[in-house]
């Protein structure tokens, strides 16, 4: 037996300033990942910012799966906390 999630769209122009994971078609019949925060929505065209401070513009016809996902942790600074032997 083969299971298939569900692919859902669910951010909407609403969620400018989100953190946000979309899934778009390739051209090749592929898919690829994209998460970063939306940082304008217009004429069906979506900007993303990513960790790393790039941009990417997705375009909506494009997606088949979005979420709003949580905001990026922290860094812990000074490593891993001491081992009591």
């Amino acid at each position: 037996m083969h299971l298939r999630g569900q692919l859902v769209h669910r951010i909407v122009p609403d969620d400018l300033g989100s953190r946000v994971s979309v899934r778009i078609a390739l051209p090749d019949g592929g898919f690829t990942d994209i998460v970063g925060v939306v940082e304008s929505w217009a004429e069906g065209v979506l900007t993303l910012r990513r960790r790393d401070d790039s941009t990417v513009e997705v375009a909506e016809a494009d997606i088949v799966a979005s979420r709003v996902v949580p905001p990026v942790p922290p860094r812990r600074r000074g490593g891993r906390p001491p081992q009591t032997p």
